[in-house]
C-alpha cells in the first residue's frame, strides 16, 4: 500500500525527531545510539528504514559520527565502553610493568640468597678455623675502644 504525502511527511518528522532525541543522549533502556533503536523509536520497521528512508538513515548516521569527531558521546554506553578500554589497556600496561619487576626482585632476592648462604657458608668456616687456631695458640684481648685498631685484629693461622 502506497503512503499518501501526508503519512510520508509525519514518518519523516517522526525518524527526525528520533535523531534528534538519540543524538541529544535520550537513550531507551535497551536501546543504543544505533539504527536498530532509531527504527524503534520512530515506529517502522529496520528494513523500511533502509529501503525507504536511506536517505534519513545516512544523515543520522553522518550527524552521529561528527559528534562523536566532536567529542560529544550521545550514548552513554558507548562512552563507558570506550573509558573501560581506555582503562583496561593502561591496567594491562601496568600489570605487564609489574609483573616484569616482580621478576626482577625475584631473580635479584635468588641471588641475595645466594651470596647470604655463601657469606654464612665462610663465616662458619672462619669460626671453625677461629676455634681450632684458639685452641693451640694464645688469642690477645680485644680492645673494644679501639675496634679499628690493629690489635683487635687475630691473626689466622698460614697452612
Amino acid at each position: 500500500m502506497a503512503l499518501s504525502l501526508q503519512q510520508r511527511d509525519q514518518i519523516e518528522r517522526r525518524i527526525r525527531a528520533a535523531i534528534d532525541r538519540l543524538l541529544a543522549g535520550q537513550i531507551p533502556p535497551g536501546g543504543a545510539c544505533d539504527v536498530k533503536t532509531l527504527a524503534c523509536e520512530a515506529g517502522i520497521s529496520r528494513a523500511s528504514l533502509y529501503r525507504t528512508w536511506g536517505h534519513l538513515k545516512d544523515e543520522f548516521e553522518k550527524r552521529r559520527a561528527a559528534a562523536w569527531a566532536a567529542g560529544q558521546r550521545p550514548d552513554p554506553r558507548e562512552a563507558r565502553i570506550a573509558r573501560l578500554r581506555d582503562l583496561n589497556q593502561r591496567l594491562t600496561g601496568k600489570l605487564a610493568r609489574t609483573h616484569t619487576e616482580l621478576t626482577l626482585l625475584k631473580e635479584r632476592h635468588r641471588l641475595l640468597l645466594s651470596v647470604l648462604a655463601a657469606k654464612d657458608d665462610e663465616l662458619e668456616r672462619l669460626r671453625r678455623e677461629l676455634s681450632s687456631f684458639s685452641g693451640t695458640h694464645a688469642v690477645p684481648a680485644r680492645n673494644h675502644e679501639l675496634a679499628d685498631d690493629a690489635t683487635s685484629v687475630v691473626p689466622l693461622a698460614r697452612h
